[in-house]
């Protein structure tokens, strides 16, 4: 489990972005896989998401996700819903403690956001079409609608895909430099003729930046690089493996 100290200023606030170690499923889904969706057994994936949030002194019941599809909708959490009824949405926010907001990831960045004084945390799936869309942004004003204030909440950006590791093609650029012509500085020249490194970690933080959030920070990890310690879904797909695991990043208030 990897932890951030800026998310940790608060002594009721605990949060974690867990590895794929530590876990009992098998094969390509070794071995904390929390993903339901993933294929892998649902016995296994309920035990890894138990020893997760175990590790953060809360029971399962207490774990709270969502049904990612890549958009904006965020969702204020007042107690936790069986998980055949989870929303389909990309950002969690509550002020309720014992409640543990979960995000779920395989190289799209997992954010962490903590309100210390006004006891307020949100979780989002930083994929770049959330992102772009205005997840961020989205999450940050559900925050205050529960008391948190911009200037105070504290954002930490978990492992996904490095720069190094993400190549797009010609046509991804237009959409994100359409929204921001400085934007251009989070890609640069990929070996292949018309293609770009994307930089989604700091494309996140600038994000973040611009939306009032002045305390950031980020695991510096590559997801695609790290096989031993991450699962990835651009990984998966060159080297032709037909399934992924999914990586659990959670925050929680508690008493």
């Amino acid at each position: 489990m990897i932890t951030l100290d800026l998310l940790d200023h608060g002594p009721g606030i605990r949060h974690g972005f867990f590895t794929r170690q530590g876990g009992v499923s098998g094969g390509l889904f070794e071995s904390l896989n929390c993903g339901f969706g993933s294929g892998d057994a649902a016995e296994a994936v309920a035990r890894n998401r138990a020893i997760a949030t175990e590790r953060l002194g809360f029971s399962t019941d207490r774990l709270v996700t969502c049904y990612q599809v890549h958009g904006t909708t965020v969702v204020t959490v007042e107690k936790p819903w069986p998980r055949d009824a989870a929303p389909r949405a990309d950002g969690l926010v509550s002020g309720v403690s014992g409640i543990v907001l979960g995000i779920l990831t395989a190289d799209c960045a997992p954010i962490l956001f903590a309100d210390a004084v006004a006891k307020v945390i949100g979780a989002a799936h930083g994929g770049w079409r959330g992102v772009l869309g205005g997840i961020v942004e989205g999450t940050l004003d559900r925050m205050e609608a529960l008391g948190a204030k911009r200037a105070r909440i504290r954002a930490g950006i978990g492992p996904c895909i490095a720069q190094c590791s993400y190549e797009v093609g010609p046509e991804f650029p237009l959409p994100v430099l359409s929204d921001d012509p400085a934007s251009v500085a989070y890609f640069a020249p990929a070996v292949r003729t018309g293609h770009f490194l994307f930089n989604l970690p700091g494309y996140i933080e600038g994000r973040l930046t611009r939306a009032g959030v002045a305390v950031i920070d980020r695991a510096a990890h590559d997801t695609v690089a790290e096989d031993a310690h991450f699962f990835s879904y651009r990984r998966a797909c060159l080297r032709g493996e037909p399934v992924y695991g999914r990586a659990l990043s959670a925050i929680a208030l508690r008493d």
